[in-house]
């Protein structure tokens, strides 16, 4: 039986709406999260077969590729855009969530490391032993992400859609496409303008 990446549960937001981008790729954070733990279950099951290599696959390339641009994402363009936003205002909040998710993401990629060693292993089909330490090793790598993911959905999205202008949400958007290489759609093929800007997004 297949290891699935269960459906999406995440919008098909695109690059004109960054905000609602980055929370669709929470979304997808999740989905790899919870086929990491189905991965464990199997392979506790199942040894390291070919249902398990692939499973392994797909999460590395998700979090070697996807989740390391979208932790860029919120580093280099989305929390600078707030600073500057709240300029000639009292930004410590803004500074401390800066380093808060800094450090976070920080903590997450050693774990990251770490773990990737064993799903390396399984990609190789290495009949590497799923023991407590390694479980536990997933259990707070999955933990952490939640975590890590409920505090930007409950602060920094919903100040950044209240703060942040049109302009900038362009810029971050931009900035984003050109991270992962995407050339921008045609003049006259772009979605709509999303609607907003300071004060009513």
């Amino acid at each position: 039986m297949d290891i699935p990446l269960h459906g999406s549960t995440a919008p098909g937001a695109g690059f004109e709406v960054p905000l609602e981008m980055l929370a669709a790729c929470h979304g997808r954070v999740q989905q790899h999260c919870e086929l990491l733990q189905r991965l464990l279950a199997h392979v506790r099951q199942h040894g390291v077969d070919a249902q398990a290599r692939d499973a392994a696959q797909r999460v590395l390339r998700y979090f070697d590729t996807a989740a390391r641009d979208h932790h860029a994402d919120e580093e280099q363009d989305l929390l600078p855009a707030l600073l500057e936003a709240m300029a000639g205002s009292d930004a410590v909040c803004i500074r401390d969530m800066i380093r808060r998710i800094g450090a976070e993401h920080r903590a997450l990629e050693q774990r990251w490391a770490s773990l990737r060693e064993t799903l390396l292993a399984w990609q190789r089909g290495e009949q590497v032993e799923p023991d407590e330490a390694r479980g536990r090793e997933f259990s707070e790598f999955i933990d952490a992400y939640a975590a890590h993911m409920a505090y930007e959905e409950a602060e920094v999205l919903p100040m950044a859609s209240r703060l942040l202008a049109d302009d900038q949400l362009d810029a971050i958007g931009k900035a984003m496409r050109e991270r992962r290489g995407i050339t921008p759609l045609p003049a006259g093929l772009t979605a709509p303008a999303q609607s907003g800007g300071t004060g009513s997004r």
